[in-house]
């Protein structure tokens, strides 16, 4: 069968060899090995969809995707379908196989979304994990029936070890007692009975039954009379323990048989998968690429097209490095003539594009860079090499012929019936070679317009120049050649597409030296100009392609360069950036750290105030301190808000102080000498209206110029001296739980020593309030006290009452 015979001229066993060596499982490489073609697209597209989920599993699984404990039971499931016994072995192997599946299918559920095609494969899968905990019960990991099997079981094999125990003990005491006798120390077995080695001439000391004699007779092996009744009780229950175990291995057998088909059918499903497995490692290993079908109006493109065999032989057997291919045909293109030197690679195409084929259709990946586009073919028939035969009297020409025939009567009966051309693809080796040129070429050029009719492609090598005209007479055909260098008169083997090959027979014989009176006489045969004229502009041809290669070359190095340099300022752009936000931050850590100096200086301005007695006087210079530490630190840690206008700050209102760094309340405003009486912590100072600004930026504005020197001229002894509110412990009374006519002795002595600080807070807790009120009554009638008033809350509230003194 022609189909067959294809398979074997492209290599395709040895390549599915290769493919077995990617499988798990010794079920997944013999299917691997015998690799069947589908024989639809459907099929194909479900094997591709299948070996791509795989392979996008195994990308994000980290524990791997396992075949642990699956084996091949096809022999004994079929045993166990005709009444068959299983040996423990078997049944083991069985038990591990339903785990190994069930752990699959769990994996493939684990990710169903993602896995449509290998979800629907297990979707009715049953793995009995009852019959494979049963069969553990039974079956040691080391394939031997335990004790827990059967209680009966159990109690003969403990018959069988106290047997055996006894036997020992008294054929030990023998020995002892006939030392002389014995030929060797050591109780052996012969015929499955115990024996003692005794000598020939001693043998009536130790009666018994001789079971052996060894080789030179010295020695006869005695079973003692003494232990023969033990022996016999012995091989009984050895029998019976035979026994036990054939009906607990029948058992399990039995439940094996009933869910056969079920079995049977995992078993298949998990040679898919590791098929599967096989098929998406091959092509990680190849480093190739799914392929899409294309439609007959859709271009064929497989670019850096790589022999997969070659890349075996590359990489294993240490071959010469694979030169791609590669392959563009247009869609109006039905066949391709490739042209060439020999040894140039014109048959290595065949074969790489033919399988290519195959292994697209078998649901493989192509050794090929994305995309990978080719059409699905109904069938892949080739006549590649020379089927010379002596024995049938076949010259080359016959060879080629027969095969011809054999590949047109394929696709003959489609063609005629539907009156379509057949969808196959047809690779031809020297197409009308072995007989004479003119016959030879014209033969040629009816059998490739014959498949022009009725094939989807066809690709065929020659060296007639006849076919190389074709392509100027029918847009179905095209050229292609394999490229030969001129300078070292070796084959590139690469591709070609659109120029057909030189004529280098001529050229090649005159630089391998041979006489120059030959070429010319040759060339004036073959009709030297007419043929010098034609290879003249193929070569013209080529050198204009090389020349666009270069250009195209110098045109992806430029391409490549401007990438680079627009990374390269993106990355300084980038790395400006992040210079830009380090110093923003680096200067804002600066401006904190200028502040937390700031208010460390004040913390310690304000512990040196509250040392000691109080004084206005000591306040006025703790006023100044802060004044000098604003003036050093925060000058340049805020920047001046633009003035907006008719912005006042009103009484509880929160401000901000700039210079201080400070957020403080409202508590005094004085608009005549545009000061304010301001608290921030428990600290009051007075400050001037340009001093302050609202939380959001805003500032009172600049006052006119005539008032401005209005304000100048006011002499300072007119202006109202600053107080400041400093609390401390001389100026704070705590009389929580005090009575009222005890309160007011404490009040009136803290008054008179608080007289120089201008201030007294006392703390007289909330309670029932009547204390308060009672120190409030006291302070109305006290000539000391210019008024009072309850503390804010955050210095106690109606817990605390706030005294200023006159």
């Amino acid at each position: 069968m022609i189909t067959q015979e294809t398979l074997e001229l492209l290599e395709w066993k040895r390549l599915c060899q290769h493919l077995a060596t990617f499988a798990d499982t010794k079920l997944g490489a013999i299917a691997a090995s015998n690799l069947q073609l589908p024989t639809t697209k459907e099929g194909s597209l479900q094997l591709l969809a299948q070996t791509q989920e795989i392979y996008n599993l195994e990308q994000q699984l980290d524990s791997g995707w396992t075949f642990k404990g699956i084996k091949n039971i096809n022999q004994a499931l079929e045993r166990a379908s005709i009444g068959g016994l299983l040996s423990a072995k078997e049944l083991l192997d069985v038990a591990t196989t339903l785990a190994g599946v069930r752990y699959l299918r769990r994996t493939i559920d684990a990710k169903a979304e993602e896995l449509p095609t290998l979800n629907q494969l297990i979707l009715d899968l049953r793995t009995y994990p009852e019959i494979e905990q049963e069969i553990h019960h039974c079956i040691d990991d080391r394939g031997e029936i335990t004790d827990r099997a059967n209680p009966k079981l159990a109690g003969i094999r403990s018959k069988i070890k106290s047997l055996r125990s006894k036997i020992r003990q008294i054929l030990q005491r023998i020995m002892q007692k006939n030392m002389g006798a014995v030929q060797e120390a050591v109780i052996t077995q012969r015929s499955e009975r115990f024996v003692l080695p005794v000598k020939a001439p001693q043998k009536e000391s130790i009666p018994g039954i001789v079971h052996d004699v060894s080789s030179t007779g010295s020695t006869l092996y005695i079973e003692p009379r003494s232990v023969i009744e033990f022996g016999n009780q012995l091989r009984q229950a050895e029998k019976q323990e035979k026994r036990e175990e054939e009906a607990i291995l029948r058992a399990l057998t039995a439940k094996i048989a009933e869910v056969l088909e079920d079995i049977e059918k995992l078993l298949a499903v998990a040679t898919i998968l590791d098929l599967a497995t096989a098929r998406a490692r091959y092509g990680a290993w190849l480093e190739a690429n799914p392929p899409r079908f294309t439609d007959p109006e859709e271009t064929v493109t497989l670019r850096r097209l790589q022999h997969p065999l070659l890349v075996w032989q590359a990489k294993y057997e240490e071959g010469n490095a694979v030169v791609p291919i590669d392959v563009k045909i247009e869609p109006q293109t039905i066949v391709v003539a490739i042209t060439g030197p020999n040894t140039g690679g014109k048959t290595v195409t065949l074969k790489t594009i033919g399988l290519a084929a195959l292994m697209a259709k078998a649901g493989m990946f192509v050794p090929a860079k994305v995309p990978v586009e080719i059409p699905w073919f109904d069938s892949v028939l080739a006549d590649i090499g020379d089927e010379q035969s002596l024995q049938q009297s076949l010259s080359t020409f016959s060879g080629h012929i027969r095969r011809i025939s054999r590949i047109i009567e394929a696709i003959k009966p489609q063609s005629i019936a539907e009156n379509v051309a057949n969808n196959s693809l047809v690779l031809l080796d020297e197409v009308g070679a072995g007989t004479d040129p003119a016959e030879g070429s014209a033969l040629a050029i009816a059998i490739l317009k014959y498949l022009a009719e009725h094939t989807l492609l066809t690709v065929a090598t020659t060296h007639y120049g006849e076919l190389k005209a074709l392509k100027y007479q029918d847009e179905r055909f095209e050229n292609a050649s394999v490229e030969f260098d001129d300078s070292t008169l070796q084959p590139t083997y690469r591709l070609l597409w659109g120029i057909p090959g030189r004529s280098n027979a001529l050229t090649i014989a005159q630089r391998l030296g041979l006489d120059t009176a030959i070429v010319e006489d040759a060339q004036s045969l073959v009709g030297a100009t007419k043929t010098q004229d034609v290879n003249e502009v193929i070569a013209a041809l080529e050198a204009q392609r090389r020349e666009q290669e270069a250009k195209a070359a110098e045109a992806a190095k430029l391409l490549a360069e401007t990438e680079k340099f627009y990374s390269e300022v993106s990355q300084k752009a980038d790395s400006l950036k992040e210079r830009e936000q380090q110093l923003k931050v680096s200067q804002e850590e600066a401006v904190k750290k200028a502040l937390l100096d700031a208010k460390s200086q004040i913390a310690q301005v304000i512990h040196n105030l509250q040392r000691g007695e109080q004084s206005a006087q000591k306040a006025q210079k703790a006023t100044e301190a802060l004044d000098k530490i604003a003036g050093r630190h925060l000058k340049t840690t805020q920047q001046p808000q633009p003035a907006k206008p008719d912005y006042k700050p009103q009484l509880g209102e929160k401000i901000r102080i700039p210079r201080l760094g400070q957020t403080g309340e409202v508590l005094e405003i004085d608009e005549a000498e545009k000061q304010l009486i301001v608290r921030f912590g428990f600290m009051k100072m007075s400050v001037g209206w340009g001093e302050i600004e609202s939380l959001d930026g805003q500032k009172v504005p600049a006052p006119a110029k005539n008032q401005a020197k209005q304000t100048r001229k006011t002499p300072p002894a007119a202006r109202k001296q600053p107080s400041v509110t400093v609390r401390t412990s001389q100026n704070t009374l705590d009389i929580r739980g005090s009575r009222v006519a005890n309160a007011e002795i404490e009040v009136d002595n803290a008054i008179a020593k608080a007289i120089e600080s201008g201030v007294l807070w006392i703390i007289h807790g909330k309670g029932t309030g009547k204390l308060r009120e009672g120190v409030h009554e006291f302070l109305q009638r006290h000539s000391q006290v210019a008024k009072y008033e309850l503390a804010p809350q955050k210095e106690g509230g109606a817990g605390v009452t706030l005294v200023y003194l006159k």
